[in-house]
């Protein structure tokens, strides 16, 4: 890791809270990125809220959802959402322990090490507006995000 000190000087980065404050759901189709930041961790009510929101902004559209198995995507509150919705989304998993061939960890990963990195916001309020434009700057990115789906390699 690089950082900026004079030489000779071990560089100081100072911040005063945790990171786990600050999650982020999110979703890439072939041509963009849908997330939601949530303060704290990625619930049941949060990935409802995403979908309706998703369902919202793609309205007139069936939508194909493939998700990893965390125990919030597989919870009783997504899918009784889900059946209320008649078939206009579907749901599929990927097999356990299969990261590789999810296109949302590529974007993590690219988040993580190209956007993020050697980021000491002062507060919550700074991060979560840091961490949207940087995500909003990769959802302009269209070729980046075609890059997720071709790393996960995925047979669609």
């Amino acid at each position: 890791m690089r950082t900026w000190a004079p030489k000779g000087q071990t560089p100081v980065l100072q911040y005063s809270f945790t990171w786990n404050q600050l999650s982020a759901v999110a979703g890439v189709s072939f041509w963009n990125i849908y997330f939601k930041l949530v303060k704290g961790a990625v619930r049941a009510p949060e990935i409802v809220a995403f979908l309706k929101s998703l369902k919202r902004h793609l309205a007139g559209r069936t939508l194909l959802i493939v998700w990893d198995r965390l125990q919030a995507h597989r919870s009783r509150l997504v899918r009784d959402y889900v059946e209320t919705l008649g078939g206009d989304i579907q749901l599929e998993f990927l097999p356990p322990y299969a990261p590789e061939l999810n296109p949302v960890e590529y974007l993590w990963a690219h988040w993580k090490q190209h956007e993020l990195p050697n980021f000491c916001p002062k507060d919550f309020a700074e991060l979560s507006a840091f961490a949207r434009a940087k995500l909003k700057r990769t959802q302009r990115r269209k070729t980046l995000v075609a890059a997720f789906w071709k790393q996960a390699n995925l047979p669609f």
